[in-house]
C-alpha cells in the first residue's frame, strides 16, 4: 500500500468513548482524521457511546476501523469482539490481547510465566495494611488501579498513611488494584510497529514519577531520544519489549514502558511495567515521537498503522 492509496478509501476513526481517558482520545481521534484527511481518504469519525453496538455500529462505513479510543471498552477488547462480530477490520490488537493487555496484573501473570522480568506484587484487598505490603515489597512501593491508563489512580506509598491515601484512590478506579515494588532508576518506553521497533525514549520528569499531569500538562517533562543507552543496551531493550508485547498476543502496533534500574549509579535489568494496545496520539504522545526519531511524519504513521492492520 502507498499512501497515494489512501485517496478515495474509506476510513471510520473510533475516539472519544466513555473511559476516564475521553478527553486525551478526542485529542488523539482529532490528529488521526486530520492526518487521515491531508491523505486523501474518506474519513468517517464516530465519538463512541455507551449504545455503540446498537446505535453506531451499523452506520460504519469505511473499509477500515483506525481505533483511537483509550481506556474502557475501547481498550479492554470489548470494541474489538463487537468488530470482529461485524466482520470490520481494524487497527490494533485483538480482542483476546486487548483484554490482556488492559489489566496490569494479567499482563504480569503472561510475562512472569515466559520468565519475563517485571516488578514484584501484590493484589489489594480493600482491607489491606502497610505492614504486610512493606513487609512483602519494601517501604517504598506504587499502588496502580489494575485496568486504568495515562497513570490514572496511581501513587507512591511510603508509609501507613500514604498507602492508606494510594489504597482509597486506587479503589476509587478499579476493583482490581496491586501494590507493585517500586524500581529506582531510569524509565523508557518503546513503540512497536508492525514487526518493528522503534527508536526507544527515556521519559525524565520532575515529578515523583511519569504521572498524568507529567504525561499531559507538564512543560519540564524531558522525553531523550537518542535515549543515552549504548547500543548494545537499546537493542537489549528493544528485543525484550518486542518479546513482551508478543507474549500478551498484541499486533498492529502499542508500546511498552520499562524501568531500569539504577543502584549505586549502576545501571542493571529492565522490568516490564505494562503494555498499551492503543497509545496516545497527541502532540505530548510518546508513539509520534518515537516515529519522528525513526523519520516518520505525524501523517506516515497514521498510514504506517493502517498499513501494519492488526486483526483481520
Amino acid at each position: 500500500m502507498s499512501e497515494a492509496s489512501l485517496l478515495g478509501r474509506k476510513i471510520t476513526v473510533l475516539y472519544g468513548g466513555t473511559s476516564s481517558e475521553r478527553e486525551i482520545s478526542l485529542i488523539s481521534g482529532k490528529a488521526v482524521i486530520e492526518a487521515l484527511q491531508e491523505l486523501g481518504a474518506e474519513v468517517q469519525a464516530i465519538d463512541v457511546n455507551e449504545n455503540f453496538m446498537l446505535q453506531q455500529l451499523p452506520t460504519i462505513k469505511g473499509e477500515q476501523v483506525f481505533i483511537a479510543l483509550h481506556g474502557g471498552d475501547g481498550e479492554n477488547g470489548t470494541i474489538q469482539a463487537v468488530l470482529d462480530m461485524a466482520k470490520r477490520a481494524y487497527t490494533g490488537s485483538g480482542m483476546a490481547a486487548s483484554s490482556i493487555a488492559m489489566s496490569k496484573l494479567r499482563t504480569k501473570q503472561v510475562w512472569l510465566a515466559e520468565g519475563l522480568s517485571t516488578p514484584s506484587y501484590v493484589v489489594l484487598k480493600p482491607t489491606s495494611n502497610w505492614v504486610d505490603v512493606s513487609s512483602a515489597l519494601g517501604n517504598k512501593v506504587i499502588i496502580k488501579p489494575a485496568s486504568e491508563g495515562s497513570s490514572i489512580g496511581m501513587s507512591i506509598a511510603d508509609s501507613e498513611n500514604s498507602f492508606v491515601k494510594a489504597r482509597d484512590l486506587a479503589f476509587q478506579y478499579d476493583k482490581h488494584v496491586l501494590a507493585e515494588q517500586w524500581i529506582t532508576g531510569e524509565e523508557y518506553t518503546v513503540a512497536i510497529l508492525g514487526d518493528r521497533v522503534l527508536p526507544a525514549i527515556r521519559l525524565k520528569t520532575d515529578n515523583a514519577f511519569y504521572d498524568f499531569e507529567a504525561k499531559y500538562k507538564s512543560t519540564t517533562t524531558q522525553y531523550i531520544c537518542p535515549c543515552g543507552l549504548s547500543a548494545a543496551d537499546e537493542k537489549a531493550l528493544q528485543e525484550l519489549s518486542l518479546r513482551a508485547f508478543r507474549a500478551v498476543g498484541c499486533k498492529g502496533w502499542g508500546r511498552v514502558d520499562v524501568m531500569r534500574r539504577v543502584d549505586n549509579n549502576q545501571s542493571g535489568a529492565f522490568y516490564l511495567l505494562e503494555v498499551n494496545t492503543v497509545p496516545g496520539m497527541t502532540d505530548h504522545s510518546l508513539v509520534p515521537m518515537a516515529a519522528k526519531a525513526a523519520g516518520m511524519d505525524f501523517k506516515t504513521l497514521v498510514f504506517n498503522i493502517l498499513s501494519a492492520g492488526g486483526s483481520r
